[in-house]
Parts: C-alpha cells; structure tokens; sequence
C-alpha cells in the first residue's frame, strides 16, 4: 500500500518522525568567528521547523577547526562550548521537529587558501581542470591521524548528543574525506585502509562502531553515502549496496543516497561520466533497484522540487524524501504542499559550460538565500549568477583571513 508523505515514520523504537520530509544539509556558512552557531544560524533554523519538515539535518559541522571546508562553517570538538549547540537543538526541534548534526571531515576538499590540515588516503590531487590550483596535493594520512579521525568522530557526535541533537548523520558523500577512503580514485593504499572494498570502507565503519559505543543505541546514527562517485573507475553502485548491508549490521537506523564531488557534482545534477542524471530526483533511476534490497530504510535527495516527484519517491521505497535547495528558496515547502500539493518553485538552473564555475556559482546562489533568511529577508528567485558568485567570492575573502590569522594566533599558542 503506497504511503502517505504525511505519514509517520518510525526510525527506531524510541524515535518517530512526524512525517517523510527532511531538509537535506546545505553548506551555509553562517557561523561566527569562533566557527559556533548563533542568532544567523538560530533563525534560520526556526524557519525551516516552522515550515513543516519532520526531520531537520543541519549543514555540515566539522569535526575538527582546523579542517574546515569554507570560512563560516560550524565546528564541534570535544572541549567546544555547548551552550549555543543546545540553543540551536532546541529551536530546530520546535514544531514536533526531529534534527541530526551532520559531521564531516573534508579531507582533501580544502581550499587551499583555508590553510590548516589537507588530509587525504593517499596523496592525490583534485583535478578540476584550470581550477585545480584552488587546492594544494594532500597529505597521505598515517595511522595515527586516521584513529585520531575516529576519535573525534566518536567526541563530536557524544557532544551533539549531550547538545539535545535527536541524532547525527556521518557524511561519506561528496568527496569528503570518508568518500575519499571510500573510492578507488582516491584511496591508492595497499595497508589495513586501503585495495579491497572492505578495506575501503573500515574507515566508516570504526567511526559508526565508536559512535554507537559512545552515544548508546538511544540516539539516531545515519550515513550520508554516494550512490556512485560518477567518475570512471570510482566508487559505484554495487560498492554501494555492500556497504549499506555492512552498516545494517552496525545498527544504522538510515542510509541516505546522494552522489558526486566537487569534481564531479552529481548533487547537482552533473555527471563527470557519460551516465545521464534526471532533470530532478537526480538519483531515483538509478537507485531504484538498490532500495528493494536494502536491509535497513534509505532516504533519497537530490533535486526534488515538487510533490508528485517526492511521492514518487516514497512509492519507489524510500522511507524519507530529503529537500536542500527548494527548502532554500522557500523554507514553508511543506507546509504549502499540505494545502496545496501542486504548488512549485521555478528554480533557475545554471548552464554554464564550465562545469566548476557553475557548482560554485550555484552553491553561491543557494547561500545567498540562506544569508536572507537568516537575516528575515525573502529570498530571491532573479539573483545573477555571476553577480551571487562575485558577492560570495569576496564574502569568502574576507572570512577566510579572519580564520587564518585565528589558525596563526593558535599555532603560535600551542
């Protein structure tokens, strides 16, 4: 019997979400100095469990400040204040509202005018054509930083738990360091991390046992993972179907589907191979077959823009439907589906011919919403690209040499 995306859902015996809806994470970067989250990020927050989502998953909290993906970016480590985490628990839990911190290391995926630690598998460089100098070749990690990586992992999700978070989500997508350890176009070692999948994929897999043995089986632990990196020779779907039968036996309460990287941004709808993603629900073709076999619920996002395409979703056999950029153009989505589900958002899609260019002019596009919003302005479906992607270059000039003068002023404490 097809269910309802107004229907309940239960993700573990002692968690119910309100309905199948979920603001997927977007990178926002709208925290202040220190990398916490305050008042920009707090009504930001309140806009989204307003607007009717059951579960919220936040943009993605580091685990360590000195690996961040962007300046503005959150980071909780293990003697991190919890007070402004717990303000922004409680008001992404208003409205009967679920809300899971999304962790994430970025491994190589560091700018390199950030600084700080560019850490990867082995040390191989993004390739993004003209833009590749954007970042530095990567240090090959050695065993010591890669427990280190498990433990922070295990600190940051026990504090988010300690914070009021329902849950976290371990993102291994995108191209973030554990996709990086992940896929054969990374990951070139030939130790304990590294050759086979299995290999591969123990990275992910020691970070979910040491969250679970620290937060305990009363709190919500899922996996953000790529479908396939969409890259040649790189992590695909059958990896995929292995690991998630891998992390069912961790007690993973959801696996959500996405895919790409920043070298092949298939999370917005571009391939780097020759497979044709959908218009929208970018990786509903192509995962359809996995989710009849998965032993534990799966969560699909990816371009998602209107109601028909989300039940659509639903009825395929995913458990939850996840929003990112329609829940940035319009944060009361669901709400307004509830009274009117044949509402849509025209969203402009930008076709530039470089594919780089028009990731990080899109992303720019998408945080100039969130910039609104968080300041209780409306947000804007006319912005220019070019205008939103020079705005945000500048922005990120000026917040990246307050991080690196903080990263000098520590370095030089230690």
């Amino acid at each position: 019997m097809p269910q309802s995306l107004f229907s309940e859902f239960r993700i573990s015996p002692s968690s119910t979400i309100k309905n199948r809806f979920v603001k997927a994470a977007m990178e926002e970067n709208l925290a202040n100095d220190q990398q916490l989250p305050d008042k920009k990020l707090f009504k930001l927050y309140q806009q989204w469990a307003d607007g009717g989502v059951g579960l919220i998953i936040t943009g993605n909290v580091m685990i360590d400040r000195w690996a961040m993906t962007g300046p503005g970016g959150v980071a909780l480590e293990q003697g991190t204040s919890l007070a402004p985490f717990k303000k922004w628990a409680d008001i992404a839990k208003s409205n009967n509202t679920k809300v899971w911190m999304q962790l994430n290391h970025p491994g190589r995926q560091v700018f390199k005018a950030m600084g700080g630690k560019n850490l990867a598998p082995s040390a191989v460089a993004l390739n993004l054509g003209k833009h590749s100098d954007l970042f530095s070749i990567p240090k090959a990690m050695i065993d010591e930083e890669i427990e280190d990586i498990i433990y922070r992992f295990g600190q940051s999700a026990l504090k988010a738990k300690q914070a009021g978070f329902d849950g976290v989500e371990i993102h291994a997508a995108h191209g973030y360091l554990l996709a990086q350890f992940l896929s054969p176009l990374t990951n070139h070692r030939n130790d304990q991390w590294g050759g086979s999948l299995a290999n591969r994929a123990r990275l992910l897999l020691e970070v979910i046992k040491q969250v679970r043995a620290i937060c305990g089986a009363d709190f919500d632990v899922a996996v953000k993972l790529n479908s396939a990196d969409f890259q040649r020779g790189g992590f695909d779907i059958h990896d995929a179907e292995q690991v998630i039968n891998w992390l069912a036996e961790h007690d993973v309460n959801l696996v959500e589907l996405s895919g790409g990287s920043y070298e092949a941004p298939a999370m917005q709808g571009q391939s780097a191979d020759d497979r044709q993603l959908a218009r929208e629900a970018y990786f509903l073709d192509f995962t359809e077959k996995l989710v009849q076999r998965s032993p534990i619920p799966l969560m699909l996002t990816g371009g998602i823009q209107r109601y028909a395409v989300a039940q659509k979703v639903i009825d395929a056999g995913f458990s939850l439907c996840g929003l990112a950029t329609a829940l940035a153009y319009q944060p009361d989505m669901i709400n307004l589906w509830y009274k009117k589900p044949e509402f849509r958002l025209n969203i402009p899609v930008i076709s530039w011919s470089n594919r780089t260019l028009a990731a990080l002019a899109t992303m720019a596009i998408i945080k100039r919403q969130l910039r609104r919003m968080s300041q209780g302005d409306t947000p804007q479906l006319t912005d220019s690209p070019f205008l939103s992607l020079l705005i945000d270059q500048i922005k990120n000039r000026r917040r990246t040499k307050v991080y690196r003068r903080q990263l000098t002023e520590k370095s030089q404490s230690l």
